[in-house]
């Protein structure tokens, strides 16, 4: 796999964890998300997620928005792996 396609794959991967620990996050009440590092947090993945939440309506009061952008970030993350050599 070339360099840029390595660098790409470990993004997309950081990228997935980071939504994990948004995600992960959400369940507390308590968290203050204008406060570092939340704030930052939040910035980088709502962008993210915002256009899955468009498309996809809650089902009764849980939000699965972010499981179908992980499931697509990963399927890019596997696509990228299979076709670049």
């Amino acid at each position: 796999m070339s360099p840029i396609a390595q660098i790409v794959v470990s993004v997309l991967n950081l990228f997935n964890f980071l939504m994990i620990i948004w995600c992960l996050l959400s369940w507390f009440p308590n968290i203050n998300w204008y406060d570092q590092p939340f704030k930052t947090l939040d910035k980088i993945v709502r962008p993210v997620i915002a256009p899955f939440r468009k498309i996809i309506p809650p089902i009764g009061n849980i939000d699965i928005s972010p499981i179908v952008a992980l499931l697509c970030l990963q399927g890019l993350s596997k696509l990228i792996i299979t076709m670049v050599p």
